[in-house]
This record gives structure tokens, C-alpha cells and sequence, in this order.
């Protein structure tokens, strides 16, 4: 028997899915929980949209990271796409064991002086100011400076024209050519490399050092891996938690009851470390789960995905689904349990996990506390996002002192 058909999403929602795709979602839970794009010209693209399923697929050995398996597909910038996200087994289990020491919680742990220290100066910088951008000023050279510790990256190299480069890779910046953007990216990562092989650091012990001399003593990792392992590391690293300050700054600053629950003298680290969970699941930095496709037909909900399909798990959509999240579109900073997925599930969750959870947990009360009373400088719906194909974040979040 034929699948029934699926009927379109209306186009009001489609227009309006970047700067708010809630309803987006809530239209395809409801009428299409396996809907899909297809295009002439460009391989079939299915969005799954409610919790279960997300779940379940996040974990089925029926779909592959591989994005060979796609003809004529490139999900990223030309030569750097050989790392762990877009790898299956043994490759994912190897290349994930050489940087997976670095980001264990109890060494992360280790950053919170360092975090803390930083964030400090940034706002000192804007003590006296009226307006602030909480992405320019803060969450994004916040969140680059640990990268950039972690990995061991010069402070000449930590400025804000590499991170404008990382970030013209998944969005289009005005200005900037791609073509032009991929070969200064390539140069920045053959600069940093050789610094790290010429031994113009010695003793320094950082990631991207320990994996050059894995790759140049022992073989377990190819010239292409390791360009393409710092470039993702580079970028998760900084774009991932800059999302989450900005998605949860703009969240409790629209709801400004939560917010005076995190600046109470009673909160405590209980309801700080629950507020960061809930601000992950309410507004999730991570829109979709990364690169997949169907290594073997798939049945979901009466339709058939077929071998070679990309599978677009939508994990903005599972952590607003009501079926697991009672009142899912309200934010409740108290909310236990809290089983979001927006760090996946499974073998490819989200190695900078505890990071991510450690420079939410300094920074956002500390924004709270530093800035003061503050509102938007703008209405929200006139926010601009940028327009990344996997993250959600905003491209600058503008406040005024109140």
C-alpha cells in the first residue's frame, strides 16, 4: 500500500523558520514527522521532528556520518571534512580516543579560574557602557579565548579576524568570497601546525600539539585528519557555547521572572547548573543534529527513506516536543529531569559537552550580575540569525543599560 501523502508546511512558516522555527517544528511533529525536501538536482533531505525518533536515530547503526556516501556532497570547506564528526567506525572511535583526554569534566574543571578570570575582563571592558553586544563584546572572544587555550593556539592567532573566518565557513558573511575564506582558512591552520611541529613551544602541553605528535610519531592520525580535526575544534568550540550565552541571554531577558531567579541571593549551583540545561533545551545552540544519511533503506511513519537520503534530525524540534517535556515551550529554569538532546546521544555526543556546561554555568549569572538591569536595544523579531545550516545563534545580541 502506497504511503499517504504528506501534506506542505505553509509557506509563512517556512519564511519565518530562521529567526524563530518553533512553529516550524510544532507544524511537522504534528502533520509530518518524516518530512521531505526534495530538489531537483540535490539528494533527497528527510527531517525528523519528534523526540523519539531523534532519540532512536541519534543511535541507529542504519545511518552513517559518512558523507562519501552522498555523491557530490561536501558538508564542509573543501579538505577539512576527514575528522570525527563525519566519520563512522573504526574511524570515529579512533580519531575520537586521541582528542577525548582533553575534554573529560574533571580537566575541564580545571579552566573554571582561567573561564572566570576572562570573563571578568571582557566586562570590564564595557563596565561604563550604555549599549553592549552580548555576542561582539562578550560570548564570542568568551568562548574563543577557551578554544583557543584548550588547543593551545597563540594569542596572536586568537583575534577576531580568525574567528571571522571560522564562522564565514557555515554562514554567509557579507563581504567575505568563499573561495577566499577557504584559502585563508588553510593558511591559518598550516601556520598553526608548523608552529606546533617546528617545537617553537617547548613544553607547551595543549590538544592540537599532543595530536601532531600523534600523527607525526605514531601514524594514528593522516595530515588531513589533523587540519580537519583543529578546524572542528576551533569551530564547535567557540561557535556551540557562543550560542548557548546568546540563545540563553535573549531568553531570560524575555522572561524576566527566571532571570531574577538566577540573580536571588539564595541560587545556588543546584539551580544554576539546572537553569543551564533548561536554556540548552529551551532555544538549543545546535538546530539540527550534524551530517547523516540512510546507509540502508528506513521506514518512519510510513514513509521510506531510501539508501543514500540525507536524515536531518531535528534536535530544536525534539527538545520542544510535548510528549517528553511537559509545557515544553515555556522556560522553567527548576525543570528536573531535563533529558534534552541538544548535545546528540549516543556514540557522537558532543565531546565539548562539559565546556560548554562550565562557560554556561560562569557566564551567564555572571552577565546577569555584571551588566545589570538591561534590555534589548532592539525588539526580538527584528534580531538578525545567522543563517548556519546546522547552529542556531544569533549574529549580535544589542542591549541597553536600564
Amino acid at each position: 500500500m502506497p504511503a499517504p501523502p504528506v501534506p506542505s508546511p505553509p509557506s509563512e512558516l517556512l519564511t519565518a523558520r530562521v529567526r524563530d522555527p518553533y512553529p516550524y517544528f510544532a507544524w511537522l511533529r504534528r502533520h509530518a514527522p518524516a518530512h521531505v525536501d526534495r530538489r531537483n538536482g540535490r539528494p533527497a533531505v528527510w527531517q525528523v521532528s519528534r523526540y523519539r525518533d531523534v532519540r532512536a536515530l541519534l543511535t541507529d547503526g542504519r545511518l552513517s556520518k559518512d558523507p562519501g556516501r552522498v555523491p557530490g556532497y561536501v558538508p564542509g570547506p573543501t579538505g577539512l571534512n576527514r575528522h570525527l564528526v563525519h566519520a563512522d567506525p573504526p574511524d570515529h572511535t579512533r580519531l575520537r580516543a586521541l582528542v577525548n583526554a582533553a575534554f573529560v569534566p574533571r580537566r575541564i574543571a580545571r579552566l573554571e579560574p582561567f573561564l572566570t578570570e576572562t570573563a571578568h575582563r571582557l566586562l570590564d571592558r564595557v563596565e561604563h557602557h550604555a549599549h553592549v553586544d552580548v555576542i561582539a563584546d562578550f560570548a564570542g572572544p568568551l568562548t574563543f579565548r577557551m578554544i583557543c587555550a584548550i588547543l593551545g593556539v597563540p594569542t596572536d592567532l586568537d583575534t577576531p579576524a580568525t574567528r571571522d573566518t571560522l564562522m564565514a565557513t557555515i554562514a554567509p558573511t557579507p563581504g567575505l568570497v568563499p573561495a577566499r575564506v577557504e584559502e585563508h582558512l588553510h593558511t591559518l591552520l598550516d601556520i598553526l601546525i608548523a608552529r606546533k611541529r617546528s617545537g617553537d613551544e617547548p613544553g607547551a602541553v595543549d590538544l592540537l600539539g599532543a595530536l601532531v605528535r600523534a600523527g607525526d610519531e605514531t601514524g594514528a592520525m593522516s595530515e588531513e585528519e589533523l587540519r580537519s580535526t583543529a578546524y572542528l575544534l576551533l569551530l564547535v568550540g567557540h561557535d556551540t557555547t557562543m550560542n548557548l550565552i546568546g540563545n540563553g541571554m535573549l531568553a531570560l531577558l524575555g522572561h524576566p521572572g527566571q532571570a531574577a531567579r538566577l540573580t536571588a541571593p539564595d541560587a545556588g549551583p543546584n539551580l544554576v547548573a539546572t537553569a543551564v540545561e533548561e536554556l540548552l533545551r529551551y532555544d538549543s545552540p545546535v538546530r539540527d543534529a550534524t551530517f547523516r544519511c540512510a546507509a540502508e533503506p528506513i521506514t518512519l511513519h510510513g514513509q521510506r527513506i531510501e539508501e543514500g537520503d540525507i536524515v536531518s534530525l531535528l534536535i530544536g524540534s525534539a527538545n520542544r516536543d510535548d510528549t517528553r517535556f511537559p509545557d515544553a515551550d515555556l522556560l522553567d529554569l527548576g525543570r528536573t529531569p531535563n533529558d534534552h538532546l541538544a548535545f546528540g546521544y549516543g556514540p557522537h555526543f558532543c565531546i565539548g559537552a562539559a565546556l560548554a556546561r562550565l562557560e554556561g554555568t560562569v557566564a551567564l549569572p555572571l552577565l546577569l550580575h555584571r551588566l545589570g538591569p538591561v534590555r534589548l536595544a532592539k525588539p526580538a523579531d527584528e534580531l538578525a540569525w545567522r543563517p548556519a545550516r546546522v547552529m542556531r545563534g544569533l549574529a549580535a545580541l544589542p542591549v541597553v543599560r536600564t
